[in-house]
């Protein structure tokens, strides 16, 4: 005799299965995050005092908003050599979206990871430079910012030490600091991961906390 299952547990079941499968597609980013601002924390935005482009607008609000502008042109992922150096057809990789950010600032990356790396060649452990690709490794940049760049904490937790337009530097990614943080008031991840890559602003420290290996800000 086949044995019923009650319409009260079958539900049960079935809000069990629908709870999970909500809570994966949110772990992962799939569903969108809720966004809260630096004023809901008490945190005051910091704002450089250099304009390295002379364009009216302080570094660090030109590199975030030069990190959103490139990523706001949805560059598929693909790891490729350019002639020129920066991408040029719509495609790119995570460390583009710091190097479009900067250069959105007035800072040509490419020219400045060259001349460190020709400045101090033992430290980037470097054969042969080549200065169209050298600036899109992350093993370079996390070099690069660490000699030149400001160094921050990468502990979370201290929110305020962390800024929109700040760079975050992990064992094999990096990224660009966004303003809009989540509940905690970690902020989320300007960044460009993969292929399956939905949004490029994540709420994403958190799941790489374990990663991070320097946070730093340019001027």
């Amino acid at each position: 005799m086949k044995r019923k299952i009650s319409p009260l547990l079958l539900t049960l079941c079935l809000s069990g299965a629908v709870i999970a499968a909500v809570y994966l597609l949110y772990s992962l980013n799939i569903l969108p995050h809720k966004r809260f601002t630096n004023a809901d924390f008490g945190v005051a935005p910091y704002v450089s005092a250099v304009d390295a482009d002379g364009d009216g607008v302080d570094d660090q609000t030109d590199i975030l908003q030069s990190a959103r502008a490139y990523v706001a042109g949805k560059p598929a992922y693909k790891s490729a050599y350019y002639a020129s150096g920066y991408p040029d057809d719509g495609f790119g990789v995570c460390t583009d979206v710091v190097a479009f950010a900067l250069r959105g600032a007035g800072y040509d990356l490419m020219e400045l990871v060259d001349q460190d790396i020709r400045r101090a060649p033992e430290l980037y452990d470097i054969a042969a430079p080549d200065r169209k690709i050298d600036f899109r490794r992350v093993r370079n940049l996390a070099v690069y910012f660490k000699n030149t760049a400001r160094a921050l904490t990468t502990d979370l937790s201290a929110i305020g030490e962390w800024q929109g337009g700040d760079i975050v530097v992990f064992r094999d990614h990096i990224g660009v600091v966004s303003d809009a943080r989540n509940k905690k008031g970690i902020p989320f991840l300007i960044h460009h991961a993969g292929k399956s890559q939905l949004r490029y602003e994540e709420d994403v420290l958190e799941r790489y906390r374990d990663k991070i290996i320097g946070h730093y800000r340019v001027s």
